[in-house]
């Protein structure tokens, strides 16, 4: 149902795609599309209060072209970041059911075999975490996930010298309750600048 404030929008209302530069060493891994940010405008964190908390840090941190986000064309260009989801629909009750991941899943699989830049994984919230752990899995990274475990400013280096993070989900939730900060955001992708560059101590 559409909220009174977007009456007049014309929904984009189908799976939502990914975004960023294609040869980014950063990928920010969330959870599912807004029911009124990305599914209205078709573009990740764009036009709520997550991608209002989360633009900013990402301009500060020198990944955005600009601090705010409101449609998928005001302009907003990412440098060495991509963007996407462990599901690419928005779920019906807002938080994606275990059938909806496995649905999705295979949609990670081919992102990842087209991004083979990606040094750093920076996972928004726990489903998400864990959505990537299990593509590691698939993937043959990973052997088990013992020892990999959410948690935020979590960091590990896998097998295949790329790193894994892990920060809370820049939801309204977390941010206007204090539990995750502006600067609190900012020092993981601070971390995820520096990690990209690291040299792999494999």
């Amino acid at each position: 149902m559409r909220r009174r404030q977007w009456r007049d929008w014309s929904y984009w209302g189908q799976p939502v795609p990914s975004f960023g530069d294609p040869q980014a060493r950063v990928l920010v891994f969330g959870l599912a599309p807004g029911a009124h940010g990305s599914n209205r405008t078709g573009r990740p964190f764009t036009g709520d209060g997550s991608g209002n908390f989360m633009f900013p840090v990402l301009y500060e941190a020198g990944f955005a072209s600009q601090p705010n986000s409101e449609s998928r064309d005001d302009g907003l260009k990412l440098t060495d970041m991509w963007i996407s989801a462990s599901v690419r629909c928005a779920p019906p009750a807002n938080k994606p059911t275990p059938e909806e991941q496995r649905n999705c899943a295979h949609w990670l699989d081919e992102e990842m075999a087209l991004l083979p830049r990606v040094r750093v994984v920076v996972c928004l919230g726990k489903i998400g975490f864990d959505a990537f752990v299990g593509y590691l899995l698939r993937a043959g990274v990973l052997a088990s996930r013992k020892g990999i475990e959410f948690g935020h400013g979590v960091e590990f280096q896998l097998g295949n010298g790329m790193y894994l993070m892990g920060t809370y989900h820049p939801s309204l939730q977390n941010t206007n309750t204090g539990v995750l900060t502006a600067a609190m955001f900012l020092k993981v992708f601070v971390r995820a600048r520096e990690l990209m560059t690291t040299k792999s101590k494999r």
